[in-house]
């Protein structure tokens, strides 16, 4: 049957608003093009095209979760098309989901073999998920297309200090300065491969780029900034590397979002809802296995470094910073308030859907270890859904946990640590909730390790650790700098070389410029 004129207009009218959606997409008027894909929405809920631009204009806006909805109900509508599958991919390394994003961009590079986008974003998925090959792989094939392609020799680089590999690391990275050479995260990347030393060729070059800092956008001016920070701190020019640790955090802190009053209400309330007599009342509800080890504290407490020592036994898999216990607490209804209503059961699931994790990385290994030192906040859920789960917090120096924070760049997340005032409340925040887990959790789960004491007793200190995880003495752990596994946190270089107390009293070098954070700290 021909279509009656109504329908003809319609399709005529669905035809000119994608067009115009599309030309003003292109042109950066989001909200007009916004309007025009709502327009043609109205008559085609489905139509792919018109999925994929609303996905793609709040990814350009910042509203991840909601890409992820449109872009995935385009790949459904349109499976076989590879810019909806790699761009849904993209969205979800947003999100911090490296596993669907990994199986989006397979899914890309199925249709679209040659797709750098899709390749590229396949290399940063792996690379998280410890799939070092793999990720590799994706990366080289780009390379193979096209040799010139810097963030593919940044992947490498990346790749290649996850695994101590450190003369392959430089060398990528430079190649990547020499594809892009005002891209001051590559530069910030080479910086942190090694110290410097007087006469380092790498120095002049970030000062020359520093004379071009206006031009460079306020992104790549905080990458400037705190590698020139690391250049100056390792070469003692102390006050030259604070004034670039404090421009660093400064603009950082004009590019995030930090709402400090609802930190302290979150953390007040996971102390409420966690009272003693709720834990003892659910002790034993959840799955009873006891292959988890869980290493929390604050960043830069010295946590990678005791995961290494007990990933050097052999009966022990070190699995990284995992987000699973923040994706399944996320399905928690009415988190944390709502802790007591959750049932045994529910309980139990949520144990045996961590472990099913867990195991799917290292099937065979007796301990396996989460390090993800926010996993403080969350000791009793984790308590109670996996009751025989180990724990192990590490402790710093208050002021040498705080000033390196404020001296490193993060890849996310830890938005407190880009002000001094707000970093030491933070950490004021989290000495009250690790005191109030020793009050309600029993002795046997939770262990305190004091990273100076650690360092000045190594063998006592390890063979502590060691023995609260319920496993045998094995000398390995004492040569954790030889343990060859991906180590992706920003101490991977110093989990390579044998153990030093250098950064013990470090504070000291800035304890005039600290004034804010000292206060904060009382």
């Amino acid at each position: 049957m021909a279509p009656t004129q109504t329908e003809t207009e319609r399709l005529a009218a669905a035809r000119k608003n994608y067009e115009a959606a599309v030309g003003l997409h292109r042109a950066g008027e989001l909200a007009e093009a916004e309007r025009h894909y709502e327009a043609v929405r109205q008559a085609f809920p489905r139509h792919p095209g018109v999925l994929h631009g609303l996905g793609l204009i709040r990814l350009r806006t910042k509203r991840p979760e909601e890409a992820v909805a449109y872009l995935a109900e385009a790949a459904a509508a349109a499976p076989q098309n590879g810019a909806i599958q790699s761009d849904l991919g993209s969205a979800y390394l947003v999100l911090g989901r490296y596993g669907d994003a990994a199986r989006s961009f397979e899914a890309a590079i199925k249709y679209r073999p040659g797709d750098a986008q899709a390749l590229l974003g396949l290399g940063d998925a792996l690379s998280v998920l410890g799939r070092v090959d793999a990720a590799r792989s994706a990366f080289e094939r780009v390379l193979a297309a096209d040799a010139k392609n810097a963030t593919a020799h940044f992947g490498l680089g990346s790749l290649a200090a996850q695994t101590g590999e450190t003369a392959e690391a430089r060398l990528a990275f430079e190649r990547a300065i020499a594809c892009a050479p005002k891209n001051a995260a590559y530069h910030r990347a080479l910086a942190e491969t090694a110290r410097f030393v007087v006469g380092d060729t790498r120095l002049p070059a970030l000062e020359a780029l520093a004379r071009e800092g206006p031009s460079l956008g306020d992104a790549q001016n905080v990458e400037l900034h705190f590698a020139l920070a690391k250049a100056y701190d390792d070469l003692a020019r102390y006050d030259e590397a604070f004034e670039q640790m404090r421009a660093g955090n400064a603009l950082k802190r004009t590019l995030i979002s930090y709402d400090e009053t609802s930190v302290a209400e979150f953390f007040t309330a996971i102390a409420a809802a966690f009272s003693p007599a709720l834990v003892r009342s659910r002790a034993g509800a959840g799955d009873l296995s006891d292959a988890p080890v869980f290493v929390v504290g604050m960043p830069r407490s010295g946590s990678t470094l005791v995961e290494q020592i007990l990933a050097s036994h052999p009966d022990v898999y070190g699995a990284g910073e995992l987000l699973v216990m923040n994706d399944l607490i996320a399905d928690l209804p009415d988190y944390p308030s709502g802790i007591a209503a959750v049932s045994d059961a529910a309980l139990r699931k949520f144990g045996r859907r961590y472990i099913e994790h867990m195991r799917a990385l290292a099937p065979g290994a007796k301990r396996i270890v989460d390090k993800l030192p926010a996993n403080f906040r969350h000791l009793g859920t984790i308590h109670l859904a996996l009751p025989n789960a180990k724990i192990v917090h590490v402790r710093r120096d208050p002021m040498d946990t705080c000033l390196s924070c404020y001296s490193k760049l993060f890849l996310g997340g830890l938005n407190f640590a880009y002000d001094l005032g707000e970093l030491g409340r933070y950490h004021k925040m989290y000495e009250v909730l690790t005191a109030h887990w020793h009050g309600v959790l029993p002795e046997r789960v939770l262990l305190d390790v004091q990273y100076e004491t650690l360092v000045d007793d190594f063998e006592a200190q390890a063979r502590r650790i060691v023995a609260f995880c319920g496993l045998d003495w094995d000398a390995r752990c004492l040569d954790f700098s030889r343990t060859e596994r991906p180590v992706r946190t920003l101490s991977q270089s110093q989990v390579r070389q044998p153990l030093f107390a250098s950064s013990i009293g470090r504070w000291r070098h800035y304890e005039k410029h600290l004034g804010p954070l000292i206060a904060a700290l009382r």
